[in-house]
């Protein structure tokens, strides 16, 4: 196997693999569905998301709060007021919460609401903030950068158990190449390749990574399949009505149908190890 250079922390060689502990849920040990809305719009909207997303089986909750977007002039976020309502949900139906964190100022007092910091694609580089969410105590999802290779990606995870910060999922999102009918192409032979290299939870991120409802589904079967530790995929309650992204989140019936198709596949790939 050849080996990855600065690779040190999160190589897999002789070490456990790593279960990240997010209250009840145990990503790394069967099979880990994070669900909800890219943005949080409205309390309405994030209460009825959650409680589809929950009955349907998904183990988290995501919802962005911060949204860094490529336009100035997109929705960026309700903020704080998202955090609470972000908060009223995980009271409401106990299922923890995953939100971004795009400010190395943030990291401390978003770390009171989140139960898991996400650093998306955008941020994968960004050392400093690695560092902070290294600091915190919280466990930290780490997007693949658009642009990453797989030795550039497990780096920035060693930014973080660097830091002291031993709870590290990571997730492959899609790289940019020069196909144009899909939003980025997924990578899932990172999943495997990232499997075999660290003992680092992977899970897989659909949604970005084709950009299209209609292959949503059979890419979180094929996510299964290929050994990955879950899904994080887009749900909103009307996505013609979304404030971001509404050209890839999955209706509450789409994602329970897809949920009932997923369950069978995992107790097959279970049955083969």
């Amino acid at each position: 196997m050849a080996e990855m250079k600065g690779i040190k922390l999160a190589a897999l060689e002789d070490r456990k693999r790593t279960i990240v502990r997010v209250g009840k849920v145990r990503v790394g040990t069967g099979f880990t569905v994070i669900a909800g809305p890219c943005s949080v719009e409205s309390e309405e909207q994030v209460l009825e998301t959650a409680r589809a997303v929950k009955a349907a089986g998904a183990d988290m909750l995501r919802g962005g709060a911060f949204k860094p977007r490529t336009s100035p002039y997109s929705f960026q976020g309700l903020g704080f007021k998202g955090l609470k309502i972000l908060e009223k949900a995980r009271e409401e139906t106990g299922l923890p919460i995953v939100t971004e964190v795009i400010d190395t100022r943030d990291v401390s007092w978003v770390s009171e609401y989140a139960d898991v910091l996400q650093i998306g694609a955008r941020n994968m580089q960004n050392f400093a903030l690695l560092k902070e969410a290294g600091k915190s105590s919280k466990p930290v999802l780490l997007k693949r950068g658009m642009h990453s290779t797989i030795e550039e990606w497990l780096n920035c995870a060693e930014y973080i158990l660097h830091e002291g910060n031993p709870n590290v999922i990571l997730c492959e999102r899609g790289i940019r190449t020069f196909e144009t009918y899909t939003r980025n192409t997924l990578d899932l032979s990172a999943v495997c390749a990232a499997k075999e290299l660290t003992h680092l939870p992977v899970i897989v991120d659909p949604t970005h990574g084709t950009g299209k409802v209609s292959l949503i589904p059979m890419m979180s079967l094929a996510a299964v399949a290929c050994g990955s530790d879950g899904l994080i995929v887009e749900v909103h309650r009307n996505p013609a009505e979304a404030l971001s992204d509404k050209e890839q989140a999955l209706t509450p019936d789409v994602f329970s149908a897809m949920m009932e198709r997923i369950r069978p596949l995992r107790r097959f790939m279970e049955g083969l190890k």
